[in-house]
């Protein structure tokens, strides 16, 4: 059966294979570039964001400019509290414990950044985990901060590239639609 008409007829089941075609090849793709680089260009909060851009690839919190907005303001978020706090030599939560400090800079990042995202309106709820692994020091020097922003950087542009060769014309920049709505207009991956 083409995959047009697996679309139409068992949308469900086309969503879900696009779904895992999709996933195992960005995220494998950005694995294999973190382990030949010996970069942190894979991360948690990047899986949300595959899920979805492939899943809801209308939706504005999908949108590119979302994508990239929002982690970078999670980026600056978290690594403004590291230094409020004065935790930007520290060890990571995970080494040394949650302390008073950690709780105070999640905290206060996670507030920062939600604020931002919706006055700028570039809500992307994944982002909020990429201020959490800033904030909590998981990854913390500029040149970690920088590969991870270059990793959303090459993922956004793999997983629209990959939107569009299943022919999902999902807009580049700007929102697809009125960010009160649903975020999937008729025809689309929808239901």
């Amino acid at each position: 059966m083409p995959l047009e008409d697996l679309a139409r007829r068992r949308p469900r089941l086309a969503r879900a294979m696009f779904g895992f075609a999709a996933c195992l090849v960005s995220i494998g793709v950005m694995a294999v570039a973190a382990l030949l680089s010996n970069q942190p260009l894979i991360f948690p909060s990047l899986g949300p964001t595959a899920f979805l851009i492939f899943e809801r690839p209308y939706a504005p919190v999908a949108a590119p400019r979302n994508v990239l907005a929002g982690h970078l303001v999670g980026v600056c978020a978290g690594y403004l509290c590291l230094a409020i706090f004065g935790l930007r030599d520290a060890p990571s939560a995970l080494a040394s414990g949650v302390t008073a400090d950690r709780v105070g800079a999640a905290a206060l990042s996670m507030a920062i950044t939600a604020a931002v995202m919706i006055l700028a309106r570039v809500v992307h709820p994944p982002a909020g985990a990429t201020t959490l692994i800033v904030s909590l020091g998981l990854l913390t020097s500029p040149s970690q901060v920088g590969a991870l922003m270059g990793a959303v950087v090459v993922f956004t542009a793999l997983a629209v590239a990959i939107d569009r060769l299943v022919g999902l014309s999902i807009p580049l920049w700007g929102q697809s639609v009125d960010e009160s709505g649903p975020g999937t207009p008729p025809g689309s991956w929808g239901g």
